[in-house]
């Protein structure tokens, strides 16, 4: 796997939700992130088929949603998901338990943190960790999703027409 694609902050938007992930697969995404605030069963019932990893967010019902998103076959792995890829360590989280952020900032393991939360595009160094925001499908300036190349350590973001 090389092209890793991230989306956050769905927020019900079911429509922009299959606009993104289907942006993600043309581009040629082996693995997508969900970063969580996807709110209802019909945003997890898009992820169907395709390689996501979800995790939830502050607005999401965490119990109800995690319960309907395994009956669909959607892997869950909130809150939380750490794995190495081309000897790079990442940590994915929804970003609004700040002490979860700090942890993964702390943690020598980590490389890069994928957060979502704030709805706004974000790649920047945080003492030595990359910290990258696809940004948000809904409330949001523009629509946005991104991309992480692993080989060539990229990040691109991509907007989301629905």
């Amino acid at each position: 796997m090389a092209l890793i694609g991230i989306l956050s902050d769905s927020h019900g938007e079911r429509v922009r939700t299959r606009a993104a992930l289907k942006l993600l697969q043309s581009l040629g995404c082996d693995e997508m992130i969900h970063l969580g605030d996807v709110e209802t069963f019909e945003v997890i019932d898009e992820c169907v088929g395709y390689p996501v990893k979800l995790l939830f967010g502050n607005c999401d019902v965490v119990r109800r949603l995690h319960d309907y998103a395994e009956l669909m076959e959607v892997e869950v792995v909130h809150p939380c998901y750490e794995f190495k890829l081309g000897g790079i360590g990442f940590g994915c989280l929804h970003g609004d338990d700040f002490h979860l952020y700090e942890s993964l900032l702390d943690n020598d393991e980590i490389d890069v943190i994928f957060h979502g939360h704030s709805h706004e595009t974000r790649d920047e160094m945080v003492k030595n960790t990359r910290c990258i925001n696809p940004g948000a499908l809904h409330r949001a300036k523009s629509y946005t999703v991104a991309t992480f190349d692993s080989q060539s350590q990229t990040v691109a973001f991509h907007e989301v027409m629905d």
